[in-house]
């Protein structure tokens, strides 16, 4: 366990892992409890190719999600990855890119730091936490890059919500990759098309079948109404109707 509310859950494949984006996504099916007939939609944490592992960190929120926190060594998980689109990094000229998260959100920005070190880039984290028990794996993030925090309670960092992190006031970054609740989002969404800033987020919603035919996770965007698991869960802000 990471928290009382949050777990970290290793997958290891028998077969070579294939290639995941950062940002995308795997959808778990919960066995073992009749109660959960969907799979639960898991951000990609991190990435392992010499193990051949693939790690997720899971919020405790529900049944389906209590239950594969029980998982023990050995037992084996359904699963299909991986889905979505990610994080769009591979083709942009960025030099100084800010990594955004809240709670559990933070999750898929690992996978991402990871990529972008690999491309000989350090990223700048900052992360946002009701207190210091939320703000999970802190050296895990600060062995890829620097890691500024913001908490509610003062217990870390610095007192508040991300974006009122002083940081922001003090450099300058030429993109922000962000991923959290969907205020959060929004305040970092406002923060960058104030600045100028290229932005993208990933949004946080219930996908169930994870290729687009449940209907379940619709955004209403500046396209018309898609959905999340497919066209997303990343979105540059410009495209979401927030701004506007």
């Amino acid at each position: 366990m990471l928290s009382d509310a949050a777990f970290l859950l290793t997958l290891t494949y028998g077969d070579p892992l294939p290639e995941m984006a950062a940002g995308q996504f795997a959808e778990l099916l919960v066995e073992g409890s009749n109660k959960v007939m969907l799979r639960r939609p898991i951000s990609i944490h991190k990435v392992d190719i010499q193990q051949n592992t693939v790690e997720f960190m899971i919020q405790i929120v529900g049944e389906g999600t209590r239950t594969l926190s029980q998982l023990k060594p050995g037992d084996k998980v359904n699963t299909l990855l991986p889905l979505g689109n990610g994080f769009s990094y591979k083709d942009k000229a960025f030099k100084a890119p800010l990594l955004v998260g809240g709670g559990v959100g933070i999750a898929p920005l690992l996978h991402l730091g990871q990529e972008l070190n690999a491309m000989g880039i350090k990223p700048t984290f900052l992360f946002g936490g009701r207190s210091s028990k939320h703000i999970l794996r802190p050296e895990e993030y600060e062995l890829q890059g620097r890691l500024f925090v913001t908490t509610e309670d003062a217990s870390m960092g610095e007192k508040g919500f991300v974006t009122d992190h002083t940081l922001l006031g003090k450099e300058q970054f030429d993109i922000i990759f962000a991923c959290g609740p969907t205020p959060m989002l929004k305040s970092v969404a406002r923060f960058a098309e104030a600045k100028g800033i290229e932005c993208q987020v990933s949004l946080e919603h219930k996908m169930a079948c994870g290729i687009g035919a449940c209907l379940c996770c619709v955004e209403d965007t500046n396209d018309g109404n898609v959905c999340v698991c497919k066209e997303g869960p990343v979105f540059d802000i410009k495209r979401l109707k927030w701004l506007h």
